[in-house]
């Protein structure tokens, strides 16, 4: 009897361990293993030029990266990738940088650690819009409020003497835009490329500005980070920038490789992808601290944000100054 009880115990002593094993690979898969020796990072996009660094990435980084495996997720609009990478669904993400801003500001732990882009967005209007005067009381598009797109806005009608409430603002989502200015629904929209090329290609509309003639320097885009991400896997975290910056090189080559890759991201005629490639520009993706005060301060002044997040608080250029 004694003995029944010694092997009974013995086997159920077995089959608990056999539990809490099991358990442990499971919690190890779904913090990104990959199953195969290397960390999965997942980071979010939206299929736009200004996340092309990363697309390079991933596709370079399947022979050059040793510790990780990259994997993009798309998502077809900034809500629902923000909500991934509030919530740790993803690691990071290439994100409209004041998104982030705000995250961070209501209690986000999230870093930026290098830009998308330089340059590249565009004010284009319909054709029969001459001047900004012209666009009062007409609608105007911008992907979301929290942007870069709608201080550029901002900045125009200031500069021409009208206030903001002079025009019809309203969100879209970017792939909508050129549509809508052909069909006479907006009168005029500023978006992350290819969709300010996408009209002017088409003969829908024409550039009234560009970002650098109202905003020189201007922040848009950036590659963001959960920083329990950079903490906890550093050298992780390391290697996905040291490729990411090799792609912002390849990217700013604009040759017929890049073209390749960008294909597989954004099904854009080769025409749109040239014009848009001439506006934008990858060579220097570091954030500063001077054009990220200047951020900080029209996100006060445009009432984006009452208490943005300082250099030191949301800028990690750690990664970046090891990759470069």
């Amino acid at each position: 009897m004694k003995k029944k009880l010694m092997r009974a115990f013995a086997l159920s002593l077995l089959i608990m361990n056999l539990i809490i094993l099991s358990a442990c690979g499971s919690n190890q898969l779904s913090s990104g293993s990959s199953g195969g020796g290397k960390r999965t990072i997942k980071i979010g996009y939206l299929p736009i030029t200004h996340a092309l660094p990363l697309y390079i990435e991933e596709e370079t980084g399947k022979k050059n990266f040793k510790n990780i495996k990259l994997e993009l997720v798309k998502f077809g609009s900034w809500p629902e990738l923000m909500d991934a990478l509030n919530t740790g669904r993803i690691d990071g993400a290439s994100v409209l940088v004041q998104l982030a801003m705000k995250a961070k500001e209501q209690g986000i732990d999230l870093k930026a650690v290098a830009l998308g882009h330089r340059d590249g967005n565009v004010l284009v209007t319909s054709k029969d819009i001459n001047r900004v005067e012209d666009l009062k009381g007409k609608n105007f598009a911008i992907p979301h409020k929290f942007s870069t797109h709608n201080i550029l806005l901002y900045q125009m009608l200031k500069k021409a003497g009208l206030q903001y409430d002079d025009v019809n603002v309203i969100e879209l989502p970017p792939a909508e835009m050129p549509a809508a200015l052909s069909e006479g629904r907006i009168s005029g929209y500023v978006v992350a490329e290819p969709f300010g090329a996408l009209s002017v290609a088409k003969d829908k509309g024409k550039v009234l500005f560009q970002s650098q003639d109202l905003w020189v320097n201007s922040v848009c885009c950036a590659l963001v980070l959960r920083n329990e991400f950079i903490r906890k896997e550093n050298k992780a975290a390391q290697e996905l920038v040291n490729e990411y910056i090799k792609g912002g090189e390849m990217a700013e080559l604009k040759d017929e490789r890049t073209h390749k890759i960008s294909s597989k991201y954004m099904k854009v005629d080769k025409k749109v992808l040239d014009l848009s490639f001439q506006w934008i520009s990858y060579d220097d993706l570091r954030l500063n601290e001077s054009s990220y005060e200047e951020l900080r301060k029209y996100m006060n002044e445009t009432g984006l944000s009452k208490n943005p997040p300082t250099y030191e608080e949301f800028v990690d250029n750690s990664l970046i100054d090891k990759a470069m």
